[in-house]
């Protein structure tokens, strides 16, 4: 809002729209970083806690300490803080792993940056500072990495992965299943994890867990009459429906006589009758189709002799096309016998209470699948979770041939080495590459307070531990600090990653010295304004988050 000679406002944005300058708005995003940030500290290492995500509208219930779980699971509203959600998520898919490390490290260099700003550094001198100690962080571990080619290395990255996810008594036997199912499907160096199929079954203990050869889906066939175990089986891989096409909306049909209706009747039949023949013609003798098949169309197919299969997920049938070099089809008129698929062997099994099908000795023979067993759902589902992060980790394991150590060693080397190359500046950017050197510690801290140690003593020890050594980390079951060179270790792209997403998002929050709400959008918090404080974030009785008063209207 401006006013002109005339002493009358003047409204440049709607009214309403409310707006947040200079620190008030730094302060606002910083702090709403910081409590998301202190949501997911409690879960990092072995001994972090695990959250409870209870969906009020489905009723749905998730125990889990799997960073971006919780994060995409909280549904948070706050701008700024939603950029730290889109790292975790970054880093789950380029990586695998190490969302939680790089939400907080976020969080700690947003908490670094108050204080500077606060103590009368610049912002951009700030920015300055980090992007000058990020580039030396990536030198130092590329200097402190070690290399990794072998087995026993592959099976520890996965190891350190699942340690305090919920699968610590098997994760020896998962972390073996993991590094087989990676080097199965090793291409050119890459490794392909689509080719990896992980289906959970409810029942049984985690250690009955297994790698299977070929693909293995959560369906059975849609008649107990149609054959289970087939050898040689050609397939054909439908996209849309074994049906009859709707009739479009401005047909109309007399049926007013009962022969109009038998001929109507008669004509779906010849209908169904002719598309299964074209299956039949093509020399398929099984059907995988991804939408729902005609009753009918089950009873002409079974006659066939062609075994069907429907409601198959999208992702399994682009599995199935790559492991058996079928081709999906959209239209079955359109089914030529080069557009089938074919295995050796396809069987359905019954494992527990629940029936799937596998498909085995496949023209792509490094195609596998990982049959995860456990208790309930809520075991399965978890550990599930654990393994995709330890399938990310090896994967990149693999790809890269370097790990560095873990227990909080490349953060207190990298923040020792950082205040030494701080010396190269002077003013308050050497201000600024220490308070980053000190953000990284966060990490180690994090171990020791949510492993319950004292938290001050063992950082000490650890920094005089790393005057002789750069492989002294904390032991979070002993309490001690010991050489982790052959207990605790995570590929250097995860550390990389989670450092470089970090930095960056703190960045792009620095940057932002004004924000402008839409009437509603936000409350005087920096909330969502629906009624519910989406952010966490502690207000009064009036909405107003301490230190900021409400906002003139603009």
């Amino acid at each position: 809002m401006m006013a002109n000679n005339t002493n009358r406002p003047i409204y440049i944005l709607p009214q309403g729209t409310q707006r947040f300058k200079g620190k008030d708005a730094f302060h606002l995003n910083v702090y709403a970083s910081k409590i998301l940030a202190g949501i997911v500290r409690t879960t990092l290492g072995p001994k972090g806690q695990d959250k409870m995500l209870v969906n009020n509208k489905l009723g749905d219930v998730i125990v889990t300490n799997d960073g971006v779980t919780i994060l995409e699971e909280m549904e948070i509203a706050h701008p700024a803080a939603r950029m730290l959600v889109d790292i975790a998520r970054n880093q789950e898919s380029v990586v695998g792993d190490g969302t939680t490390t790089a939400v907080i490290i976020a969080g700690e260099l947003l908490s670094e940056a108050e204080k500077l700003v606060d103590g009368g550094t610049p912002a951009p001198i700030v920015l300055k500072g980090y992007q000058a100690a990020l580039d030396e962080t990536l030198k130092i571990l590329d200097d402190i990495a070690i290399d990794a080619n072998d087995k026993e290395t592959l099976k520890k990255v996965a190891m350190t992965a699942m340690t305090g996810k919920g699968s610590d008594y098997a994760k020896e036997s998962l972390a073996d299943i993991v590094v087989e199912a990676c080097t199965r499907v090793v291409e050119d160096g890459k490794v392909i994890n689509k080719h990896i199929n992980t289906q959970r079954v409810n029942g049984g203990s985690v250690s009955d867990s297994e790698v299977v050869d070929g693909i293995l889906i959560d369906n059975s066939p849609v008649s107990k009459n149609m054959a289970t175990d087939i050898k040689d089986a050609k397939i054909a891989l439908l996209k849309y429906p074994l049906e009859v096409r709707d009739l479009t909306m401005n047909s109309k049909i007399d049926l007013s006589s009962p022969s109009a209706m038998n001929a109507f009747l008669d004509n779906e039949q010849q209908i169904l009758k002719d598309l299964v023949q074209n299956i039949v013609d093509a020399g398929a003798n099984v059907l995988m189709c991804q939408k729902g098949i005609d009753d009918m169309a089950v009873q002409y197919l079974k006659d066939a002799g062609i075994t069907a299969f429907k409601r198959v997920k999208n992702t399994d049938m682009e599995r199935l096309a790559h492991a058996t070099g079928g081709k999906i089809i959209l239209d079955i008129e359109d089914l030529k016998p080069e557009d089938l698929g074919t295995v050796g062997h396809m069987y359905t099994k019954k494992i527990f209470d629940q029936k799937l099908t596998f498909l085995k000795d496949t023209k792509e023979p490094k195609a596998c699948s990982i049959v995860l067993r456990g208790s309930t759902k809520y075991v399965t589902g978890e550990i599930a979770r654990a393994l995709d992060d330890a399938i990310g980790v090896v994967s990149a394991t693999i790809e890269d041939g370097k790990v560095v150590i873990g227990g909080g060693a490349p953060e207190i080397e990298i923040s020792r080495r950082l205040r030494a190359f701080s010396q190269k500046y002077s003013g308050k950017e050497q201000l600024a590459i220490r308070s980053f050197a000190k953000a990284l510690e966060v990490v180690p801290r994090t171990l020791a307070e949510n492993a319950g140690l004292d938290v001050v003593s063992i950082i000490s020890k650890l920094i005089s531990a790393h005057e002789n050594s750069n492989t002294m980390g904390i032991d979070v079951f002993k309490g001690e600090i010991i050489d982790m060179s052959d207990e605790v270790v995570e590929p250097l792209r995860v550390k990389k990653e989670a450092i470089s997403s970090a930095t960056e998002a703190a960045s792009m929050i620095i940057r932002i010295d004004d924000v402008v709400a839409a009437a509603g959008a936000l409350n005087s918090t920096g909330s969502a304004d629906d009624g519910l404080d989406h952010s966490g974030i502690p207000h009064d009785a009036n909405g107003v988050m301490p230190g900021m008063g409400e906002m003139p209207p603009m």
